[in-house]
C-alpha cells in the first residue's frame, strides 16, 4: 500500500471513541505542525477588505489549506509510531511576529480494530 493511500486509511476523530472500532493500544500524543507565511499582494488585500468590510478569501484558502495539511502531517506521525487512528484531535492556531499563521492539529495516536 503507498503512503497516500495509508494516509486516506488511518482515521482522525475529534471524539474520545470511534464506534464500530476497539481501541487496542494507545501510543501517545501525535501533532502536525504548519507555519505558512502571507504573501504581500494578500496583506495588500485583506488591509482593503478591513476598511470595506467583507471576507478575506486569500486568508480563507491560506487557513483551510494549512489545516488540511496539518492534518496529513498528523496522520503522518501517527503511522510512524504504529497506529491506525487518531483520536481527540484538535487545531490550535495562532500568529507569529504578525506575518506568519501556525496550525497544528493535535490528538492521541491508537491502534483500533473494527468490532465484529
Amino acid at each position: 500500500m503507498d503512503t497516500e493511500s495509508a494516509l486516506d486509511n488511518c482515521i482522525v476523530a475529534t471524539t474520545d471513541e470511534l464506534p464500530g472500532y476497539e481501541v487496542t493500544q494507545v501510543l501517545g500524543e501525535v501533532c502536525g505542525l504548519v507555519v505558512r507565511a502571507r504573501n504581500v499582494f494578500s496583506n495588500f488585500s485583506a488591509g482593503l477588505r478591513t476598511v470595506f468590510g467583507g471576507e478575506v478569501p486569500e486568508y480563507t484558502r491560506l487557513l483551510a489549506d494549512s489545516r488540511n495539511q496539518a492534518v496529513e502531517r498528523l496522520r503522518l506521525a501517527a503511522m510512524e509510531r504504529g497506529g491506525n487512528a487518531v483520536i481527540a484531535m484538535r487545531f490550535d492556531c495562532s500568529e507569529i511576529a504578525n506575518l506568519m499563521s501556525e496550525v497544528a492539529a493535535y490528538g492521541t495516536a491508537v491502534i483500533v480494530r473494527k468490532v465484529r
